[in-house]
């Protein structure tokens, strides 16, 4: 094209050649490249360029993107999917805000308030090509099932053993990133579920990369602070954001929280006063000029063997809170008190986890379950002739787990965002139900300070969630 600005994809990034002098200064997203003396911009600011260039009424050859693009889908299950399944009011409210906002943008919404449906409207709506990312090949599963059943055949996967490229292709994080240059120009949609992931720069060249100028997140727990803005950057602002309060009753299972405060042992208190004491001795001999992550505290305690005892400690205290007395106690009684109801233990280690299932016959989840073997126990689980699953972390998020009604969390130093995905793992609603989610936590430790700080941080985003 005679004249015209020229877009190119280098390796997730954009090239822009002849854009006349005068203009060089309206695509901020762009810097001159000394190795190849061209101007460069990142990926994601494809749509922005091209709407630059729009606005100063200049010709744009883009053809080395625009014909890398997969085809659009043939949504073959489209129609029928919305008239069998009508999207619930805050769904239609949140991709309705999306449409709004040129689709691009973050939908917050609790887990069990169908985050997934929102991102299928998303992909019946835009009719593009379309990459959803995901952060565990159980999630992998799930999205593909999910999208065969309701919208198409031949979905394709990327990861977990498959290199499928298709119209609407579902990816783990991982293989995503492993090959976020060969994809990026690939798509027009991408969905990027369990967004809460991204804007801490370990996985955000899959964003950065990508020159899809429609973009969903989706997420139950948004992060804050520079994260949040780096979010808003690559994906848009939150468009839409509804709290478990809000849904609870109708939408959403209605539920009780029950704080239960438990002493430590005087050989446990001895033990953690102990393994603290030597941990803080340490700390108090680094150097104060700055404030220190704990990731960083532990890479520091590797360069030395005081530092290395150091965090030996801090493990014990933290294992030594992971199951008390008093909390193994008191999950005993729990247990046979709703032997009959479908009941969900989270800990704070695999360790606990597995002393839990020897202790009280409770099958565990942990991350050494391979698929088959978890798909099993959470079908047991479903049809109910297993009554409780134990885990650390895996049922956090990524596993469609069956309707349960108790929750039961032993403390530990989970995060709000830990924190909230647990308790919606019980909040999915049926005829009659109410849930109950107990929190297990030790007097007198560093797990109470947690405690508050995941309920302030609740009640700043509006969700109180207090027994009732």
């Amino acid at each position: 094209m005679a004249g015209a600005m020229k877009i190119a994809h280098d390796q997730g990034t954009l090239l822009l050649d002849d854009v006349p002098a005068e203009h060089l200064s309206a695509f901020t997203e762009a810097r001159i490249d000394p190795r190849v003396h061209r101007l460069r911009a990142p990926g994601h600011a494809y749509g922005a360029v091209l709407e630059r260039a729009r606005a100063l009424d200049l010709l744009v050859d883009d053809d080395a993107i625009a014909n890398a693009r997969l085809a659009s889908p043939e949504l073959v299950g489209a129609s029928a999917l919305d008239t069998s399944q009508p999207l619930r009011p805050y769904q239609e409210r949140a991709i309705s805000a999306w449409d709004i906002a040129d689709r691009r943008g973050l939908v917050v919404l609790p887990t069990g308030a169908g985050k997934t449906r929102v991102g299928l409207s998303a992909i019946t709506r835009s009719k593009a090509s379309t990459l959803i990312v995901v952060p565990t090949r159980a999630l992998l599963e799930q999205w593909h099932q999910v999208l065969t059943r309701g919208l198409s055949t031949g979905i394709a996967r990327f990861g977990d053993g498959a290199h499928e490229l298709g119209p609407i292709t579902v990816s783990t994080y991982a293989s995503a990133m492993r090959n976020a240059s060969a994809m990026a120009s690939r798509f027009e949609l991408l969905v990027v579920d369990e967004a809460h992931h991204f804007g801490d720069a370990s996985m955000d060249e899959i964003l950065e990369t990508s020159t899809a100028t429609r973009r969903l997140g989706l997420t139950a727990t948004p992060p804050d602070g520079h994260a949040a803005a780096r979010l808003s950057e690559l994906i848009g602002p939150i468009v839409s954001d509804v709290a478990v309060k809000d849904l609870a009753g109708e939408w959403l299972a209605p539920f009780d929280q029950l704080l239960v405060r438990l002493p430590l042992m005087p050989r446990e208190r001895a033990a953690y006063v102990e393994a603290q004491a030597t941990f803080k001795a340490w700390v108090a001999t680094l150097s104060v000029d700055r404030d220190r992550s704990f990731a960083e505290l532990a890479r520091e305690a590797q360069s030395s063997p005081e530092g290395r005892v150091a965090m030996a400690a801090f493990r014990r205290s933290r294992s030594l809170l992971a199951l008390t007395a008093a909390k193994e106690r008191l999950l005993g009684r729990l247990l046979d008190r709703h032997r009959d109801t479908r009941t969900l233990v989270f800990v704070g280690s695999n360790e606990a986890a597995y002393r839990i299932a020897r202790r009280f016959f409770v099958m565990p989840i942990t991350c050494d379950i391979g698929k088959d073997e978890r798909a099993r126990a959470l079908q047991r689980f479903r049809e109910g002739s297993l009554r409780a699953l134990v885990s650390a972390r895996v049922l956090n998020e990524g596993i469609d787990v069956p309707d349960a009604e108790i929750a039961i969390v032993l403390g530990g130093a989970l995060s709000t965002r830990e924190h909230v995905q647990r308790v919606g793992r019980v909040l999915r609603p049926s005829p009659g139900k109410r849930a109950i989610v107990y929190e297990l936590v030790t007097e007198g430790t560093r797990e109470g300070w947690v405690s508050q700080e995941r309920r302030r941080g609740l009640e700043a985003r509006g969700e109180a969630l207090v027994a009732r």
